[in-house]
């Protein structure tokens, strides 16, 4: 670390004073959001960001888990910190049966808070296994220009958009709050690129940019692609993290254990078990990161023309960049069934879905 103990306050109270400087949006309350180098951030986590950008020094050797909030971020923890320890930790008696995935992979938003919580970071061995929500043009320089390895998890920004919104309301409940943000408003707020973390669409390319310029560099991992075959994601997640499956591990069963130990269903259910509070702040419980983890859910929430909006705009977005959202063929197929189901609530009688050939 660059910084002596009496220079702490000093750089804390320079950070402090530039977060309360910074243009404010209260529109997703309690959550107050801040824009910083051009992208809303949770005000929460704004000097970690400062500080990590300043202070932090990353290393060739460290793996940086990468996600937009809600896509799958506590699945990936769970998998890649299973993979990376299973030498040191026997399945019967895991730290996933007893931790939740985000006190198992630290979140450098978050630590960085605190110098001397980074300054723990700094004497970790290698390799280092660090999570970040950070958009990649916020990333601290040290991360960029190391060579270290990313794994980014995209997901249907539909399907975030709601999880984003349940996780949200229990926010609200936990800090004892009572005004839920309508869901009508965190869609448009979302639609214009006022969340935490800023665009979804800028976020998912910084990183995709960064796999298509510097090949070899950033494992792209997508949520949907990931419930389908689990298995074989987790075996890319092996080999691109330096410590693939042994021939003796697949014939015991070693990525099955795994697979099942971070499945959503018993990761919900220990989480419950726990029932105790932990980060960002102290604010969530552990099964809070828990809901329902499916494909699809955001045909229970977006009217057809709300879905219609978002998609035109990952079209604009994302056009010619060869990069999709979900799996396309799926989600054209629910759209149709919702639409489907609203006009025969409507009593508008035939649609087109329902026409005979």
């Amino acid at each position: 670390m660059e910084n002596t103990e009496e220079s702490l306050p000093t750089d804390q109270e320079f950070h402090h004073d530039l977060v309360s400087s910074l243009p404010l949006e209260e529109g997703m309350s309690p959550v107050r959001l801040r824009k910083y180098q051009g992208v809303w951030m949770s005000e929460y986590f704004l000097v970690g960001t400062m500080n990590a950008q300043r202070y932090f020094k990353a290393r060739p050797t460290d793996i940086l888990l990468a996600s937009y909030p809600k896509c799958g971020t506590t699945w990936l923890k769970a998998l890649a910190f299973a993979t990376m320890t299973r030498i040191r930790h026997s399945f019967a008696c895991h730290p996933l049966h007893l931790l939740n995935p985000h006190e198992c992979v630290p979140l450098l938003d978050e630590i960085a808070g605190s110098l001397e919580s980074l300054s723990e970071i700094d004497t970790a061995s290698d390799p280092r296994l660090i999570s970040t929500h950070l958009p990649f043009s916020l990333l601290p320089e040290s991360i960029k220009g190391c060579g270290c390895r990313l794994i980014y998890v995209c997901r249907e920004p539909k399907d975030t958009l709601v999880s984003r919104w349940h996780y949200h309301g229990k926010i609200v409940t936990n800090m004892g709050k009572s005004e839920v943000i309508p869901f009508e408003k965190m869609f448009d707020m979302f639609c214009d690129d006022i969340m935490p973390s800023g665009s979804i669409w800028e976020h998912v390319l910084g990183y995709w940019n960064e796999k298509t310029q510097t090949p070899g560099r950033v494992l792209f991992l997508k949520y949907e692609e990931m419930l389908e075959d689990p298995m074989g994601a987790l075996t890319r997640l092996a080999e691109f993290m330096g410590c693939p499956f042994t021939e003796e591990e697949l014939r015991v069963g070693v990525p099955a254990e795994i697979v099942n130990l971070c499945s959503f269903g018993n990761l919900r259910d220990l989480a419950v078990q726990q029932n105790r509070r932990i980060s960002p702040g102290g604010i969530m419980t552990t099964e809070s990161y828990y809901r329902k983890g499916a494909v699809g859910d955001w045909r229970n929430h977006l009217s057809p023309e709300m879905a219609e909006k978002l998609d035109q705009i990952a079209a604009t977005k994302l056009q010619g960049t060869g990069l999709t959202l979900g799996r396309p063929v799926d989600f054209v197929l629910a759209y149709a069934y919702h639409r489907t189901q609203v006009a025969t609530e409507r009593g508008e009688g035939t649609t087109r879905g329902q026409r005979k050939a």
